[in-house]
């Protein structure tokens, strides 16, 4: 965490010291807070560690861990012409974080968004929107880029449209990241998750292009102004996204799927690539590319048995502990007394997509080793944790509208949503992070 994120309090510090003072050893292993009551409930100055359903890799399903109307809203973004007949903003991926700007508070959103005329932010869509707020309730503003590209729609801070951009020795959009044709699937080449940041005084996207690009994986965009631009691609992405190229996968030719849903975290003068392969990288000092290695080394985690597939990787850090974020499918099948099981498994046949949930685990040092992950928060996968300008701390949701709970007729109407989610912290002793619950009784709030 930086000096330009919002929120640098007294009581973030005096608990990070209180961290510090805490017994050695993995997170886990201090995970309760004393006394806990046999529910769950807080006892104390903090609320309570919930004992986690077992075995391991089991999902926790209470609706307390469920975004709410007493602890989360929509933000309020200000739309586009495309977004009228839906009457607000659709986004996956939604990223929302504040920063301190000329001794002011800034917050910035952004999100995977779609064109007119299609359902989906896939097979192509036009690229990277950013708006920007004085305060998380608003009001929300598109990024003014008129001053940037005259022709361009208001707060489209980067596309592949913006190819003829390019000039010698400065590159905004790389061939690999420009639209192309197949028989198929026409018009191909999309964007996704991308992320705001305010580093050292520099804003910067990370970014990923999607799996109808010619090439898949993350890249990263240098502001030569605000936060809406203009934007260059860094030196390192001029030929290829970030790291060495992956297996194969379907509908990516061979050799063109690397590393996806890049993200970055800062502390002090040291930035990182997060990737959600379980694989970071430390950026160079310029930022123009990662510091070269023949493997990107890999975060020490403690993996469900078997792992399942994991997005959406983020680190956080809060009261001296990092935070580890993935996104994981809870899916259902039936159990051996004939009830519903709830676990982040592999898929198979016998196993139903039920929600996309927000699993974390916790660890002294940025590389781990991590505890074992917990349930974070329900249907709230793919996201990020920020901390307000009163330090009250946040973390984002979409509702996933491909799959499960909301991709039912009945609720798909409100999902792809750029939604924010208060959260609790279990105090230096837990050293969890959940969405706020229920049993604390507080009504959300800015």
């Amino acid at each position: 965490m930086t000096s330009t994120k919002c929120g640098l309090h007294r009581r973030t510090l005096l608990a990070g010291v209180a961290a510090l003072g805490a017994a050695a050893g993995l997170p886990a292993a201090t995970a309760q807070a004393a006394p806990d009551s046999p529910d769950g409930t807080p006892t104390g100055r903090y609320p309570s560690n919930w004992p986690d359903p077992e075995p391991y890799g089991l999902a926790d399903t209470r609706k307390d861990l469920w975004p709410r109307e007493d602890n989360s809203f929509v933000l309020p973004l200000e739309l586009r012409p495309r977004d009228e007949g839906l009457g607000r903003v659709w986004m996956r991926d939604a990223y929302v974080n504040c920063f301190r700007v000329a001794g002011r508070p800034l917050y910035v959103a952004t999100g995977t968004t779609r064109v007119p005329g299609l359902t989906t932010a896939t097979p192509w869509n036009d690229g990277v929107f950013v708006w920007t707020a004085p305060s998380l309730r608003g009001p929300w503003r598109l990024a003014d880029t008129t001053g940037v590209r005259h022709g361009a729609e208001r707060g489209k801070v980067w596309s592949p449209e913006f190819a003829g951009e390019n000039r010698p020795g400065r590159t905004v959009v790389a061939p690999w990241q420009e639209y192309w044709y197949d028989d198929t699937f026409g018009k191909r080449g999309n964007v996704w998750a991308p992320e705001v940041h305010y580093f050292r005084g520099t804003w910067y996207i990370v970014a990923c292009m999607g799996d109808r690009a010619q090439k898949v994986g993350s890249f990263l965009l240098v502001s030569e102004g605000g936060v809406e631009g203009p934007y260059r691609l860094a030196a390192g992405n001029l030929d290829k996204p970030f790291g060495d190229a992956l297996p194969d996968a379907p509908y990516i030719d061979p050799g063109a799927r690397f590393h996806i849903d890049g993200g970055m975290y800062t502390e002090g003068d040291d930035a990182w690539l997060v990737l959600h392969n379980n694989v970071y990288a430390r950026f160079r000092d310029d930022m123009e590319d990662i510091v070269p290695t023949t493997d990107l080394p890999a975060f020490q985690q403690q993996p469900y048995s078997p792992e399942p597939y994991l997005e959406g990787a983020y680190v956080f850090k809060h009261g001296g502990k990092y935070y580890l974020l993935h996104a994981a499918w809870d899916r259902t099948s039936t159990a051996a007394d004939g009830s519903t099981r709830h676990a982040y498994d592999t898929a198979a046949p016998s196993r139903t997509q039920h929600h996309y949930n927000a699993i974390v685990a916790a660890a002294d040092h940025f590389e781990g080793p991590y505890s074992r992950r917990w349930t974070l928060g329900v249907g709230a996968g793919h996201n990020n944790i920020f901390e307000d300008a009163d330090g009250g701390l946040w973390a984002t949701f979409f509702r996933n509208p491909n799959f499960g709970y909301w991709a039912d007729p009945a609720r798909s109407a409100d999902a792809a949503v750029p939604g924010v989610v208060r959260l609790e912290w279990t105090g230096p002793q837990g050293n969890r992070l959940y969405v706020r619950r229920q049993s604390r009784g507080l009504a959300v709030s800015e």
